[in-house]
């Protein structure tokens, strides 16, 4: 019997000692009269028993059908779905068997057969919620997350991503093997190839993105020129939680993204990186919002805008008496046929990948013959980011259970 089957056994034996009376049981039990009066004729016919519910020990007739649930139950317990969520089991089930449930069911069978844990939440800092900016291309959020994204069939890698904040859009994204500069300008190369250019880029204080966080000994990234030529506004971010739109992207990315290329058996970047606009199509198409402002804030490029040379590396070398100078452990020579013009002056290198060096001064660029004698460069400074991409036996790193896109 349960609570309120019990408080009317109670209410039935009052009116039984004429303690009260059948109007005033109705309204201490919140019930019409004429229903207390059907309660009272079912007691005096079966007792105590006739206030048990006739349902109890049925099967409900919403319920789902037992060979649809084991069926599904199967599903989850095979190794293709290992670590699937309720909801995107729900999802996948939906699109793969064609069977709508939902998640809650899903979550309950899982909870009952052990295949899905609840996580339990500390108490975090309190922060304060941002306004999303009002118009596609406002703002920019950029981030890179290192994961096992093959699981154990390929090598851990780097997936670098740019998120409108304005939109939770994903503008374009990559799989490289570890966090770089060029890394981040390869997506950008993309961003603005497809949209143009943003009004500003968040991001984290990476020695990409900032040199020191001493602003006394700041100086500009190579990263950060890029952007002040493209007349793009870097905003640095003093917590993970500050730039937390691109952080839930990649919690959700790390759940979804890998099952799907599990799904798909995709075990190396190549494959990766061409399944990916694909995915990310699919993904804006359920999750990107509408803006608050229908117009577009990105600014077209201008036709003479040379990417190339916006995105090449440039360094300052001095040039000695016999015009030569050292680049990357190579020695140069200039040719030119004013070599009086050169004495005790300093030439730009532009370096581009995959390409010569141009050298320049004064913007204008000069002929040079590469030496065949050399010296040995001084061994490149990495950070430990770049230094990920050199350790494929290290062992992987989950997300604490409190991380913030968790």
């Amino acid at each position: 019997m349960s609570t309120k089957e019990a408080q009317r056994f109670g209410i039935m034996q009052q009116i039984d000692k004429k303690v009260l009376t059948l109007r005033e049981a109705s309204h201490e039990l919140c019930l019409s009269l004429s229903q207390i009066k059907r309660i009272r004729k079912r007691y005096r016919r079966e007792g105590a028993e006739g206030l048990i519910s006739r349902h109890v020990g049925k099967a409900s007739p919403n319920r789902t059908d037992p060979k649809i649930k084991s069926e599904i139950m199967a599903i989850l317990r095979s190794k293709e779905y290992e670590g699937f969520g309720p909801t995107f089991s729900r999802d996948k089930i939906e699109e793969r068997q064609g069977h709508c449930l939902s998640s809650e069911t899903i979550r309950k069978w899982m909870l009952k057969d052990g295949l899905w844990i609840p996580k339990k939440k500390k108490k975090s800092k309190v922060y304060s919620r941002r306004l999303r900016r009002g118009r596609f291309g406002d703002l920019l959020q950029g981030d890179a997350s290192r994961h096992a994204w093959f699981e154990s069939r390929g090598p851990e890698c780097t997936m670098v991503i740019y998120v409108d904040d304005s939109t939770s859009k994903i503008t374009a994204a990559k799989f490289v093997l570890a966090e770089t500069t060029e890394s981040y300008q390869q997506i950008l190369e993309k961003h603005l190839n497809k949209y143009g250019r943003p009004r500003a880029l968040y991001v984290d204080k990476h020695a990409i993105f900032l040199t020191s966080r001493n602003e006394k000994f700041f100086q500009k990234t190579h990263f950060a020129r890029v952007l002040d030529d493209l007349d793009i506004e870097l905003i640095f971010a003093h917590s993970p939680q500050a730039k937390g739109r691109v952080e839930r992207v990649h919690g959700t990315l790390q759940d979804r993204l890998i099952k799907e290329m599990r799904l798909q058996n995709i075990c190396n970047i190549e494959e990766a990186n061409a399944f990916l606009p694909i995915f990310i199509k699919e993904y804006n198409a359920k999750y990107a919002v509408n803006p608050r402002e229908s117009t577009d804030s990105h600014r077209p490029l201008e036709p003479e805008t040379n990417l190339e040379r916006i995105f090449a590396k440039r360094s300052t070398r001095k040039v000695l008496k016999d015009l030569s100078f050292s680049y990357e452990g190579v020695i140069y020579q200039i040719d030119t046929e004013t070599p009086n013009r050169f004495t005790k002056s300093y030439v730009t290198i532009l370096d581009r990948p995959g390409k010569p060096i141009l050298v320049e001064r004064d913007g204008k660029s000069y002929a040079y013959k590469k030496w065949k004698q050399g010296f040995s460069a001084k061994p490149k400074i990495l950070d430990a980011k770049e230094l990920e991409a050199y350790w494929p036996t290290r062992p992987v790193q989950k997300p604490k259970r409190h991380h913030p896109w968790r």
